[in-house]
């Protein structure tokens, strides 16, 4: 019996895989659906897309280093049953592994749309290696794309097919790019960049349908605006993927995910979860739950995970980091989240894309964002993390 299973081939659990054999452990089980081994997802919308990089550059480790360091990995493999009292994990060909401890991290599954002509050929989910393949290969003759959302996945991919040749069109519910993670003023300077670099942005606008014999031609909205497309990338968001836990009847929390301790801990004894499926108490931000969808946070978290289920009594209290690029065009980096704010502060200029927003919730620093001063996230960390009132003058 592996002392130490884990679902989920993410950065969650590569991280939590990585720490384990760092503090000496041995007979770990590391479980991941997908095809490849654990790899850098965040190239997937972006280097990897663009071909930069090559499939073997974006593994996070050589495929030997699994069973070199005493990880058995299993690609190809989901999970389709817990049981908590037997501590057994039912696998998709209807064995069993028995677990000592067990960490969830079985990420998120993307939206799809389930509207008319969703099934047309030539509309693509973009998260793995394997989609960014697929939609490499498919744009290739294809002259304009139309992408749906106005966040992360569609502003990274409008960015990156940009700077292939191709000509986009990002069609999004929000009235400005990114408007939902830092507001309207930060969310025009991204937006900004992207016209200026020719991508077309129409907001709010909801997608009604999709149009074409076979294959998408066209994008059509509630609004009735019609959007020639030779081939579409959806962005519309993801949720927990929670199906094995809410099966095994884990607790789950108000934001979707697994509900967990500061320990990283779930409601049933020897489980643990990280990553975008773990709704967790926030010693940084006074025990609220979080549940964040950020690379960064989930390799922490699967750090933190694993020193919890080597016996450490150890509180994950990392302020949560995300950064994104736009092509080679800007450069960003966050911490918080910010929820909700009620002031704006800005250090810098956004005309010279060169700033940071500071967001305060009432005299508390919730959230920082900045473009070009990554020196300003140090002092922005420790104001998140103390809670103490912020000094608006100094900021």
């Amino acid at each position: 019996m592996p002392e130490y299973v884990i679902v989920g081939g993410g950065p969650a659990g590569h991280s939590a895989a990585k720490t384990l054999v760092e503090e000496g452990a041995h007979d770990i089980l590391l479980l991941s659906r997908d095809p490849d081994p654990p790899y850098d997802r965040t190239a997937v919308t972006k280097s990897y897309l663009h071909g930069d990089i090559t499939h073997e550059q974006a593994l996070l480790d050589a495929p030997e280093w699994y069973a070199q360091n005493g990880v058995e990995l299993r690609v190809r493999t989901s999970a389709t049953k817990l049981d908590t009292a037997a501590r057994t994990l039912t696998l998709a060909d209807r064995s069993t592994v028995d677990y000592g401890r067990l960490l969830l991290a079985t990420g998120a599954n993307v939206h799809r749309l389930r509207i008319d002509g969703a099934a047309l050929s030539g509309i693509h989910y973009l998260r793995t290696l394997r989609t960014a393949d697929e939609v490499r290969e498919d744009v290739e003759d294809a002259g304009h794309v139309v992408l749906v959302g106005g966040s992360y996945i569609a502003t990274e991919v409008a960015a990156t097919l940009t700077s292939l040749g191709k000509r986009c069109t990002i069609v999004m519910q929000e009235d400005v790019t990114l408007e939902r993670a830092f507001g309207k003023r930060a969310g025009g300077f991204f937006q900004r960049v992207l016209e200026e670099h020719q991508v077309q942005v129409h907001g709010g606008q909801d997608v009604a349908r999709f149009e074409g014999e076979g294959r998408v031609s066209t994008v059509v909205t509630k609004a009735g605006d019609r959007y020639e497309a030779d081939a579409v990338v959806v962005g519309a968001g993801v949720h927990p993927d929670v199906t094995l836990a809410r099966a095994a009847g884990l607790e789950l929390g108000e934001r979707g995910g697994v509900l967990v301790d500061s320990r990283l801990r779930a409601s049933a004894p020897g489980i643990w979860a990280a990553g975008d499926v773990a709704e967790y108490e926030s010693v940084v931000h006074g025990g609220a739950r979080m549940r964040i969808e950020h690379w960064d946070v989930a390799e922490q978290q699967g750090r933190s995970a694993a020193l919890s289920m080597l016996g450490r009594d150890h509180v994950h209290d990392a302020v949560p980091y995300f950064f994104s690029d736009l092509a080679d065009w800007v450069s960003m980096e966050y911490v918080g989240p910010a929820y909700s704010w009620t002031e704006e502060l800005v250090r810098g200029s956004l005309d010279d894309g060169e700033f940071t927003v500071y967001y305060l919730d009432g005299d508390r620093l919730a959230a920082a964002l900045t473009v070009g001063r990554s020196g300003d996230l140090d002092r922005a960390r420790e104001l998140i993390a103390s809670g103490e009132p912020v000094d608006r003058a100094a900021l």
